[in-house]
C-alpha cells in the first residue's frame, strides 16, 4: 500500500510543476498558473481528506450509534466520562444499570455509552500475543 502512495504523490508533484517548466529552454516559464497540475491536485486533495478525516470518523459515529441502540446485558463498556463497567440492566426509560464494581451500581443514560470496553480489551490482547 505504500508504494502505491509514493507512486500517486510523485505523479501529483510531476503534474503540478509540469505548468512552470518552459519545453523551449529559453530560461523564461510560464509563470504562475496554467497546465493541468491544479486542476488534478484539488480533487486529489479532497479525496486525501475523506479517507483520513471524514470516513475514520464517520465509522466511529456509526459504531457508538449501534453500541448506543442495542446494549445487552453483560456488555463491558466505557461511558463518556470515564467509567468503566458492566451492563447489568436495560431500563424502560433508556437509562442502564451499570455495575462499576462487585455490588456498585449507578444507572446512566444509554446515550453517555462511549464505547464497548470488550472490543478495547480484545485489541490490547491481539497486540500482545505478536
Amino acid at each position: 500500500m505504500k508504494s502505491i502512495f509514493y507512486y500517486l504523490t510523485a505523479i501529483v508533484i510531476t503534474i503540478s510543476f509540469s505548468g512552470c517548466v518552459d519545453p523551449s529552454g529559453t530560461g523564461q516559464g510560464k509563470g504562475a498558473g496554467g497546465g493541468i497540475g491544479p486542476l488534478i491536485f484539488l480533487p486529489l486533495m479532497i479525496l486525501v481528506f475523506w479517507l483520513f478525516f471524514i470516513r475514520p470518523q464517520a465509522k466511529k459515529s456509526k459504531e457508538s450509534e449501534k453500541l448506543c441502540r442495542e446494549p445487552a446485558k453483560g456488555d463491558k463498556v466505557v461511558t463518556i466520562a470515564g467509567i468503566h463497567g458492566t451492563i447489568n440492566k436495560i431500563n424502560e426509560d433508556g437509562t442502564v444499570n451499570l455495575e462499576t464494581s462487585p455490588g456498585s451500581y449507578i444507572k446512566i443514560e444509554k446515550s453517555a455509552i462511549s464505547m464497548d470496553w470488550t472490543t478495547q480489551l480484545n485489541k490490547a490482547g491481539t497486540v500482545a500475543k505478536k
